[in-house]
């Protein structure tokens, strides 16, 4: 896999997350937006993307969740670390309900970023 920048990485993560579940709620779909327009002010074709994040099998998710961890980790500083894991908290949250499955991918996240 090639490796992403902060952006595109941070996308993958909350695409995941949002996924985890097996429901993508409208509030999710939301909050990825309002990521999308702080992250991409310009005009971004996502499309390749979110074909990768589409065709994935969900036995892979936690191995391609792990490479963008570690993708966003080695671009961004411990701050924007920390305040991407609160969105993400926030985004797992969003539908009013966290499954143990988007809690434990939320837990992986953290622990990789050392945040626990």
């Amino acid at each position: 896999m090639q490796k992403s920048n902060k952006s595109i990485a941070g996308y993958h993560l909350l695409m995941i997350l949002s996924a985890v579940d097996n429901e993508f709620s409208p509030e999710e779909g939301l909050k990825i937006q309002e990521y999308l327009a702080e992250e991409f002010p310009f005009k971004m074709n996502l499309d390749n993307e979110l074909e990768v994040i589409a065709t994935l099998q969900p036995e892979a998710w936690k191995d391609h969740f792990e490479f963008h961890a570690r993708c966003f980790h080695d671009d961004s500083t411990e701050k924007e670390r920390k305040d991407f894991a609160k969105f993400a908290k926030s985004l797992i949250k969003a539908d009013d309900e966290v499954s143990e499955r988007e809690h434990q991918f939320y837990k992986l996240l953290k622990r990789i970023w050392n945040l626990d």
